[in-house]
């Protein structure tokens, strides 16, 4: 392979990975390895519209003072992701603030912020985050472009599964699918005057189609696995009295309340919960769900001395329970995304080795129009 051919094929593959991590993130409602920002309270280390390598906080470590994370926020612009820098920590949480803001996020009535809040952290070297310039600029472009293309289409068909997150994946699929065609037949009229011996080269390559199916299905399997799951927050009340609702709890006792792990899929999956935050705790930490069944687990929510409202989160891993129980619980305590990469990994490998057995390595070919096994069978049937 000559090194211009190698740069190529790199190009196309870090293209490819940058969509892929920009599309994944607003499936999955968080940063995946790319995050950006929209306003200016991080100004001058990110400029509106800047964008920044997003680590995960399942792999970042501990959160240090100086680091710059993506959290959900709760008051923030209304609740939702935010980019802020780390100033300080309490008992509480950790304290955040915008690097162009004169006063931190909670002097502004954001609570503290948990570590089960924390989503990613920007990539820092030398103490100075990693700035891609313009990148949320593009994404936020594209955004509205393929919006508009959303709008019109849902309109021309009545169909509203146009519209929104899936919809965006049904157009990008529709595209990729009219691009190909066109380069097949295009490409394909143009090399219909070559010698039989290259014709022989001409189909979709097996490759290309089991890498497709495979594609599709870690896609979905990893939705499956990360969508669901995640952290959960639960507001208790320490109070000076007893009350029926169960979030209400006297100053240092604790309450148990049920906790349901539904799945919605067909597939069983296996839960893991684990304490996001001080004051909580859930037994079992481990179920096994059946396909469109749930399960309920018991958990404990317990209330400070001091009086007051506090936070509690619970984080939930599910994987799809296509492996034996005791190596996914051997995978998870090694970390927890362990199990989704062994999964994954054992998906596309089934995928690809059942689409190779069945083509043989041939490629697909795609007659020629002028072919009369081409024809309708009602065309063939009138000659």
């Amino acid at each position: 392979m000559s090194p211009r051919r190698f740069l190529t094929i790199g190009a196309e593959l870090a293209v490819a990975l940058i969509v892929a991590s920009l599309l994944l993130g607003q499936v999955l409602g968080t940063p995946v390895l790319l995050g950006y920002v929209e306003t200016g309270s991080m100004e001058p280390t990110l400029e509106p519209g800047d964008g920044f390598v997003a680590v995960p906080d399942a792999v970042a470590g501990d959160v240090e003072e100086g680091d710059v994370i993506v959290f959900r926020a709760e008051e923030l612009q209304g609740g939702g992701l935010t980019t802020h820098r780390v100033v300080g920590e309490t008992d509480r949480g950790y304290i955040t603030q915008g690097d162009a803001n004169p006063f931190t996020d909670q002097d502004g009535g954001e609570p503290p912020v948990k570590e089960g809040q924390i989503v990613a952290r920007a990539l820092q070297i030398g103490g100075s985050v990693i700035v891609i310039p313009n990148l949320g600029t593009l994404v936020t472009g594209l955004q509205s472009s393929f919006g508009a293309v959303q709008q019109r289409l849902a309109v021309l068909t009545g169909s509203r599964a146009l519209l929104g997150t899936q919809g965006l994946a049904y157009v990008l699929l529709g595209l990729s699918a009219l691009l190909y065609l066109y380069d097949l037949l295009v490409g394909g009229g143009k090399s219909r005057d070559r010698s039989r011996d290259r014709g022989r080269d001409q189909g979709i390559s097996p490759e290309l189609i089991v890498a497709v199916l495979a594609g599709v299905l870690v896609a979905s399997a990893t939705a499956a696995m990360v969508v669901p799951a995640g952290t959960q927050q639960f507001g208790v009340v320490s109070a000076e009295f007893a009350s029926e609702n169960p979030t209400v709890i006297p100053q240092g006792e604790s309450s148990t309340i049920p906790y349901t792990v539904p799945n919605a899929g067909f597939v069983p999956v296996v839960a893991y919960l684990e304490p996001g935050s001080e004051g909580i705790a859930v037994s079992p930490d481990r179920v096994r769900v059946a396909g469109r069944g749930e399960a309920t687990v018991e958990m404990t929510l317990s209330a400070p001395d001091r009086t007051g409202y506090y936070r509690r989160f619970v984080t939930e891993h599910r994987y799809l329970a296509v492996l034996p129980g005791p190596v996914i619980d051997a995978l998870y305590d090694a970390h927890p995304w362990l199990p989704i990469v062994v999964i994954d990994a054992g998906l596309a490998g089934f995928v690809a080795l059942l689409g190779l057995a069945l083509l043989g390595g041939r490629r697909v070919r795609v007659r020629d129009r002028s072919s009369r096994h081409s024809r309708s069978g009602w065309r063939r049937l009138l000659r």
